[in-house]
């Protein structure tokens, strides 16, 4: 007798990094009118609403990845222990960011996280490639993503340095 359903695994990673990004939401509603709209952004920042259905799509795709992973596997072991723990210290770091740069308005750290988010989703993707191809492609729309969020960290960082946090 089958105790979980067979797509239950697949919903579960494909929803689990949409925890962070959760939590994280709760802060970027709060600071986005009182702190982000005081920023200087360049013209190519996509407007505000498109952050949120973007990184909801990611999320599940990556998640949804890191599902692939898991399946072809056999689970959490021993050879899932390096391709999945890239991915978990991934998650970390892109879940810290948003307390980082939006939270605390460390523009200069948010961008040190989002540099070190990249590296770790590009060795993820890496890890992944000779797993499930698959898997690894699901996670190119994520790089492409983090490649303009750390652009666009950049130049708000460099654009807003001397901006005091409000009180």
């Amino acid at each position: 007798m089958e105790v979980v359903p067979a797509w239950a695994p697949a919903v579960g990673f494909a929803l689990l990094p949409h925890a962070g990004g959760f939590l994280g939401s709760n802060i970027t509603k709060r600071e986005i009118p009182t702190w982000y709209e005081t920023l200087q952004k360049p013209s190519w920042c996509p407007p505000n609403w498109v952050f949120a259905p973007v990184w909801g799509t990611l999320y599940t795709s990556m998640g949804y990845g890191s599902y692939l992973v898991w399946k072809e596997l056999g689970g959490f072991n021993e050879k899932s222990v390096v391709p999945l723990g890239l991915y978990a210290g991934n998650l970390a770091l892109n879940w810290a960011w948003t307390p980082i740069f939006f939270g605390a308005h460390k523009m200069g750290w948010g961008l040190v996280t989002l540099l070190l988010t990249t590296g770790t989703a590009t060795a993820t993707t890496a890890s992944w490639y000779n797993i499930n191809k698959t898997a690894a492609y699901l996670m190119v729309p994520y790089l492409a993503w983090l490649s303009l969020a750390s652009a666009l960290n950049y130049r708000v960082w460099k654009d807003n340095r001397n901006k005091k946090k409000p009180e």
